[in-house]
């Protein structure tokens, strides 16, 4: 076998060739911060299943619809901010369009106003939407749901009401759009491989835009 030739170094002195930098496939994965309860206004006040120490607020990178890059805001408990930054990062990168990310407090913590302006948000210490069943805390109160799309994603109540009204145009499944949640999707994918459930799959009022850490 013929004796393998060492590369000559470059001479004393002479610049080392750096390689081109690879280009990222989605923007970092951005910071975690603490938020205080004046940072959360009025989405969060005493009696929540969950308090401001347990929560943080996450810096996200996610696609638009417009085909740019940017920067969202979601506060999420302090258990699953790994998921969530993985979940977001994946989505990023398969450049699955999201409208807009602003924490609910934005919207004065109006669900309503927060879905039908197509927001994706998380935290919001509000009761569970269920009509004609008793009181109990949603999976928002305590950081662990997200509402992603909710115009391309909408909910249907067992009572056959959407929301957002502008969801109506979202409800046939079958016809997948941009933006929109189902089986196989880069959306659901990304949720289930972090081991969330997916309220699209909920009988009788599927919630698409909904993904829980418990399914819930």
């Amino acid at each position: 076998m013929p004796a393998t030739v060492p590369a000559t170094p470059p001479p004393t002195g002479a610049p080392v060739p750096v390689p081109a930098p690879v280009p990222s496939a989605a923007p970092a994965t951005a910071g975690v911060s603490g938020v205080t309860a004046a940072q959360l206004g009025s989405s969060w006040h005493p009696g929540c299943p969950v308090g401001p120490d347990q929560l943080r607020l996450l810096a996200l990178p996610y696609w638009g619809f417009d085909g740019v890059a940017h920067t969202g805001h979601l506060v999420v408990n302090v258990a699953s901010v790994d998921a969530v930054r993985s979940v977001f990062t994946h989505l990023a990168a398969a450049h699955f369009p999201i409208r807009k990310m602003l924490t609910i407090d934005h919207y004065g913590a109006s669900d309503d106003a927060s879905v039908a302006d197509d927001n994706t948000a998380a935290f919001n210490c509000r009761l569970a939407v269920n009509p004609g069943g008793p009181p109990s805390w949603s999976e928002h109160a305590y950081g662990d749901a997200i509402d992603v799309n909710p115009v391309e994603n909408p909910y249907v109540e067992s009572n056959g009401l959407v929301d957002p009204p502008a969801g109506s145009a979202w409800l046939d499944r079958s016809n997948h759009r941009p933006g929109m949640a189902f089986g196989g999707s880069a959306l659901n994918d990304a949720f289930g491989a972090v081991g969330w459930g997916w309220g699209g799959t909920w009988g009788g009022n599927p919630d698409y835009q909904h993904f829980s850490v418990n399914g819930q």
